[in-house]
């Protein structure tokens, strides 16, 4: 890891993007922050969801703003409003929704840094309008992440209403 600079983000400033079901705001990079974590904004529309995944290669920390966001991670379950704060272990089947039926935020520190350039991946290949499933797993896979089927997503999805993509 290399010494941080002094990175100033004002309200309302970072980059965003669409993932598909959720917005990214990026906010510090690993750059930023020689490479310790990295720290981007979510926003979920009502009914939005990212289905059970597994980060192999760092932990995340969310931390709800407004709304209301469902959080599963391993066997626990909880849906927390503004103010919450969950972990989420690498290597530990997760998912998040939002859980009300007003848009919900949250914050994401990603540790260690770079999922953030999944993420920005992600958004650079929607913007340009080139949604290729292969380049999309090849992704994945470079940046340690597996989506996974999980018995309990059917019942998340039939209590809170989602919308699986």
């Amino acid at each position: 890891m290399t010494r941080p600079a002094v990175r100033v983000v004002e309200p309302g400033g970072g980059r965003l993007a669409d993932l598909g079901a959720i917005t990214v705001d990026f906010k510090l990079w690993g750059a930023d922050t020689g490479g310790a974590l990295a720290i981007v904004e979510h926003e979920f529309p009502p009914g939005a969801l990212v289905p059970p995944h597994i980060h192999t290669l760092e932990d995340e920390y969310s931390i709800v703003t407004s709304g209301r966001i469902g959080f599963r991670s391993g066997d626990k379950e909880a849906v927390l409003g503004a103010g919450g704060y969950i972990t989420k272990p690498r290597g530990e089947a997760h998912a998040m929704w939002n859980a009300g039926a007003e848009p919900a935020r949250m914050i994401e520190v990603i540790s260690p840094a770079g999922f953030e350039l999944f993420f920005r991946a992600v958004a650079d290949m929607l913007e340009a309008d080139d949604p290729d499933p292969e380049r999309g797993a090849a992704l994945a896979a470079e940046h340690g992440l597996q989506f996974v089927d999980t018995p309990w997503l059917a019942d998340v999805v039939r209590r809170f209403g989602l919308k699986v993509s």
